[in-house]
């Protein structure tokens, strides 16, 4: 049976994210060429940080419900989706709300996996494996 590995789509996201960030200013000057426009576009930035959202929190409550039951992956993860929030706000401080939002969002999913692998039996009654 297939399985995907939700802390490691979740720590690609990041990483992908990141390259975004780190390339995008490298494509700058062709993509107006090409009519495409998705520099400081805002609706851009949020979608991307939507999708993080989304893939980070269905695989940490994985990890969390089924495995360790810590909550401390989800609050390093929160941390670092708030602080994503905060340089589309705060946008001429992006570079410094940006780093340690990706470090702490890709240090989320690989505690959570450490965790989940560490967790050899279950502690409480809901667990479902």
């Amino acid at each position: 049976m297939f399985k995907i590995n939700y802390d490691a789509l979740g720590i690609a996201a990041s990483v992908a994210c990141a390259i975004h960030c780190a390339v995008l200013p490298l494509v700058i000057t062709s993509l107006p060429i090409l009519g495409i426009n998705i520099i400081n576009n805002f609706w851009f930035e949020i979608l991307m940080i939507f999708i993080a959202l989304i893939v980070g929190i269905y695989s940490l409550m994985h990890g969390f419900k089924k495995h360790h039951h810590q909550l401390l992956p989800i609050g390093i993860f929160t941390t670092g989706i708030l602080l994503l929030l905060l340089k589309q706000v705060l946008h001429q401080y992006q570079l410094w709300f940006l780093i340690p939002a990706v470090l702490l969002i890709v240090s989320a999913h690989f505690i959570n996996y450490r965790q989940c692998r560490k967790a050899d039996h279950c502690h409480t009654s809901d667990c479902s494996h």
